[in-house]
């Protein structure tokens, strides 16, 4: 198999996590430049990304997947059907196909392409834009063991990666995927309890962006349950456990739970919608 510096990349659909997954293996020299054409609707989009990023670009996709040895497809769930049936008689055996759209099985694409083509399914989320992101990948029916690794090389240049079972996809969806929106809004409620407090903004959002951080970053490391690090954290009669008493108080443990169980929700209907 070649080697992933030697493979001809086709992004159908450079929207935004098109765009975040282009900036973020460029900058990690994961590919180069020459390597991607990317494909959008709309030229005055591709203008944009032209501006940005120096790639060939097309509003072609059969013309962007012909040549292309590996196709991300980042395109949005309502449009899957049109893109796949204009693919259907390109896409060859011998090309591998990662799909990122939320709610579609790797089934329904293969059904769609009816040509035995390579199917690998990914779910990353925004901060593989930083280096930070994190995807699951699974694959279809007639992927191989070199069409996963491949993948997991691609993806585990900008975060990390893990095996999944694709039943649990639309959970990854509204956990991993939509994640990082939730744990935006938990940075700005603290950052606004710091200027509460008298702290300035920049220096109280600063502070709850790496609080949360680190904490990520030891429970990972770590990999010690949440719960003991929070232990290790609440000290007798001390702030922490004040503080705990009102997130418990508020419903915040509740209200996320709550939060995945609806957007995993949502994610199972998003192929449904026109």
């Amino acid at each position: 198999m070649q080697r992933l510096s030697e493979k001809k990349f086709a992004i159908i659909g450079v929207g935004k996590m098109g765009e975040t997954l282009l900036k973020g293996l460029l900058d990690s020299q994961t590919l180069k430049k020459e390597q991607i054409i990317a494909t959008a609707r709309h030229a005055e989009r591709l203008s944009e990304i032209q501006h940005r990023y120096p790639i060939a670009t097309s509003l072609d996709n059969r013309e962007a997947a012909q040549n292309a040895d590996v196709v991300l497809l980042c395109i949005k769930p309502q449009a899957t059907r049109d893109v796949l049936d204009e693919l259907a008689e390109t896409l060859q055996p011998t090309q591998l196909v990662i799909s990122i759209i939320a709610s579609v099985s790797t089934g329904f694409i293969e059904e769609r392409l009816h040509n035995e083509v390579p199917v690998v399914r990914s779910m990353p989320n925004t901060p593989c834009l930083v280096g930070a992101g994190m995807s699951t990948i699974c694959g279809g029916k007639y992927a191989m063991a070199e069409h996963l690794e491949l993948t997991k090389n691609i993806f585990g240049h900008v975060g990390r990666t893990i095996m999944l079972d694709e039943k649990h996809f639309d959970a990854v969806t509204g956990l991993s995927a939509s994640g990082p929106g939730f744990i935006y809004v938990v940075i700005e409620a603290l950052a606004e309890g710091g200027v509460k407090v008298g702290l300035p903004r920049k220096v109280a959002t600063e502070l709850a962006a790496q609080a949360c951080l680190g904490a990520a970053q030891m429970v990972i490391q770590t990999d010690e349950h949440p719960a003991v690090l929070k232990d290790a954290v609440t000290t007798p009669a001390g702030c922490t456990i004040d503080g705990i008493l009102k997130l418990e108080e508020g419903g915040l443990r509740v209200t996320l739970i709550k939060t995945i169980v609806e957007a995993t929700r949502r994610a199972k209907e998003l192929i449904e919608e026109e």
